[in-house]
């Protein structure tokens, strides 16, 4: 079962005093790129909390977010008395002014404020963990829903290719059949005398050389590939792009021996197929 890239999770706890809330968004990205908002109180923690995000969520650009809201009306910033009262004397030699105009502009001053650190609560951190947790679940089943849709529209899209190649299969005996009738229609109207067994071998080695035989086994063996990866029980993203790129060779090679019109138009709408798969694909875990 494939997982997209795309995600999002939350997760709050209300404690006595405080409201927890972890957010997790993810987009597509050829790695993990973890990026993480917290108070800088848990700073020290993160390189945990990031361990444990990387294990469950390993590819998508991830923003996480930790956001901590006091509800018990305390706070734990205090004004620096003696540095806003120092402001406000050198304010007050510089321009005149009243001291609530001062006060005003004094408390926009660095160390206005002072905030006492304190130490990690570990119930607190618990329940942080727990809600880690319960919003990668959150997150993992987003990506599963998107998954799904992504799966199904690549099995319409193989199948797709599927009917297309049983096509070119069919198709393959008249086109060989009108190179050989070109063949000796150029031939005839050059009004020159061949060697007729040298001609024949001159034509068989020209047709060996467009067979698209192995092409079109490859081909059918690839998409079966595909189709077989994609139900697989692990979410393979870069596999399915690397069978993707053989999909894409074959098909190539396919257009590039047709030389014959009806066939490259098949081509074409193989193609077009394969690039929405690969378009998608850019977003699968």
């Amino acid at each position: 079962m494939i997982q997209s890239m795309t995600g999002f999770g939350k997760h709050v706890i209300q404690l006595p005093t405080k409201k927890i809330t972890v957010e997790l968004k993810s987009l597509n990205s050829k790695s993990l790129d973890l990026n993480a908002r917290m108070p800088s109180a848990y700073r020290e923690k993160e390189l945990e909390l990031r361990k444990t995000i990387a294990s469950s969520l390993m590819r998508g650009k991830v923003d996480f977010g930790l956001y901590i809201e006091l509800t018990s009306g305390e706070t734990s910033a205090e004004v620096n008395e003696a540095a806003v009262k120092n402001y406000m004397k050198q304010l007050k030699a510089i321009a005149d002014g009243d001291d609530l105009k001062l006060l005003d502009m004094a408390l926009r001053m660095p160390d206005a404020l002072k905030t006492e650190r304190e130490d990690i609560d570990e119930n607190e951190y618990e329940s942080i963990k727990l809600a880690v947790q319960e919003a990668l679940k959150e997150i993992n089943k987003f990506r599963s829903e998107e998954g799904e849709v992504l799966e199904k529209d690549f099995l319409q899209r193989i199948e797709n290719l599927q009917q297309l190649l049983e096509q070119v299969v069919v198709m393959d005996p008249d086109r060989q059949t009108d190179v050989r009738e070109r063949l000796n229609k150029a031939v005839s109207d050059l009004k020159a005398d061949l060697d007729a067994n040298r001609f024949e071998q001159e034509l068989i080695y020209y047709l060996e050389k467009y067979d698209i035989t192995e092409e079109k086994v490859r081909l059918a063996n690839h998409l079966d590939y595909f189709t077989s990866t994609l139900k697989s029980d692990d979410s393979n993203g870069k596999k399915l792009g690397f069978i993707a790129q053989e999909i894409g060779r074959e098909i190539n090679t396919i257009g590039s021996k047709a030389n014959y019109a009806p066939m490259q138009q098949l081509v074409v709408q193989m193609k077009d197929e394969l690039e929405k798969i690969k378009e998608q694909m850019l977003n699968v875990l």
